[in-house]
């Protein structure tokens, strides 16, 4: 893994230029990242709507003009070249994976800056609480479940939930840490059975990379930004722009 950036400029820079295409968990800790989701305009309100319905699993930071590249929240920042990997989904699937969407902007995309559970990791870690997938220096694990969202317009499907192994000693301290971030996702969505809420197999995640949950931990559930991609496939969107799976926007903004 490359030695972790500390500056969010940095790191946009990098994946600007090609030279950094892997999940930003652990990197320019204290900052917000964000999940990103780019549509047309004429679908922008509707999905305004579905996030304003569905907070925990897409909590606004920014909503930024039509045709609009640099945001707000990251002054000087390109959103079609700074993001690490990006996705693009035509009539619900998935056509291209790439660094960069610049050939592909259109005047009338509106891009959705969206809240990430990456934001709480260094708060929970320095609170003396490991995080696997940040130690092992992998993505984290993401599953699709059977919580449905409230529908607006078009976009409809269920809650996609990001996954950590916690200690049992450690859980209280973690809920409550990441309780403090609403930007972020907030608390968890769900602790325990993952069967509960729909997931069959932890070793096989829909997005992501497998952790081992050991015997003394606990797994913790938070809703996750990836929520707006499987919406996108299930509401077979004509054409719409994420970022990749764990390959966040980082944002200027503290955490």
């Amino acid at each position: 893994m490359t030695s972790n950036y500390a500056s969010p400029r940095e790191l946009r820079l990098a994946a600007r230029a090609g030279r950094f295409n892997e999940p930003t968990s652990g990197h320019a800790p204290g900052f917000l990242q964000a999940n990103l989701m780019i549509v047309p305009q004429a679908h922008a309100f509707d999905f305004l709507l579905f996030c304003q319905r569905n907070p925990k699993p897409c909590p606004l930071i920014e909503v930024m003009s039509p045709g609009a590249r640099e945001p707000r929240c990251a002054r000087g920042a390109d959103i079609a070249t700074d993001v690490p990997g990006y996705r693009i989904y035509r009539n619900g699937e998935l056509a291209d994976e790439r660094d960069d969407v610049g050939d592909l902007w259109q005047g009338d995309f509106v891009s959705f800056l969206i809240g990430c559970s990456f934001s709480f990791e260094d708060a929970v870690v320095q609170a003396g609480v490991p995080l696997r997938h940040v130690e092992q220096g992998c993505n984290v694990a993401m599953y699709r479940t059977n919580i449905a969202c409230e529908s607006a317009g078009p976009f409809h499907g269920e809650m996609v939930v990001s996954m950590r192994p916690i200690k049992s000693r450690d859980v209280a301290k973690v809920v409550e840490i990441s309780g403090r971030f609403d930007v972020a996702h907030g608390a968890p969505v769900h602790i325990g059975n993952p069967g509960a809420i729909g997931i069959a197999d932890l070793a096989h995640p829909d997005y992501g990379d497998a952790v081992r949950v050991e015997d003394d931990e606990v797994p913790i559930f938070w809703a996750c930004g990836v929520t707006p991609q499987w919406v996108a496939q299930k509401s077979r969107l004509p054409l719409c722009i994420t970022h990749a799976p764990g390959k966040m926007f980082v944002t200027d903004v503290k955490g």
